[in-house]
This record gives structure tokens, C-alpha cells and sequence, in this order.
């Protein structure tokens, strides 16, 4: 049980460390962020459905799935 969860925790790693690898840095400067400008574009109307916010949300997934991975393996119920 414990081998499987380490190979897990080993491929949900590696697809963590390429899926932040592929996210862009954040744009903007100071001002943007004091002053709450908002861009009011189609595509910032429809910002659900971009890449950008589909990486997003596998980004929190995998991440989620890390840390419940990572707490199971060191648990002392699993052998």
C-alpha cells in the first residue's frame, strides 16, 4: 500500500512541477494593483474557459492531491 501511494505521490509531483512550469507569470504593475483596474475585454469576460484558468484549477487539484498523498504516506495507519 505504501509502495502505491509513493509512485502516486511521484507522478502527481512531476505533473505539479510541468503544470506550474507552463503557467505564465503575472502582468502588471503597481498601480494595477492599488488602483483595481479591470480590463473589460471579451476575453476578460470569459476568463473561465482560458488556458490560463484551466491550468489554474489543475494546478489547485494537483496540489490538493499532494498534500492528502503526502499526509496518507506518513500516517501510521498505512503500512
Amino acid at each position: 500500500m505504501k509502495l502505491a501511494l509513493t509512485i502516486a505521490l511521484i507522478i502527481v509531483s512531476i505533473a505539479l512541477s510541468v503544470v506550474v512550469l507552463m503557467q505564465k507569470g503575472v502582468e502588471g504593475n503597481a498601480t494595477d494593483t492599488f488602483s483595481g483596474s479591470v480590463g473589460s475585454s471579451y476575453w476578460d469576460k470569459n476568463k473561465k474557459h482560458s488556458k490560463e484558468e484551466i491550468t489554474k484549477k489543475i494546478t489547485l487539484v494537483l496540489g490538493i492531491l499532494f498534500f492528502v498523498l503526502a499526509a496518507a504516506i506518513s500516517s501510521k495507519w498505512v503500512h
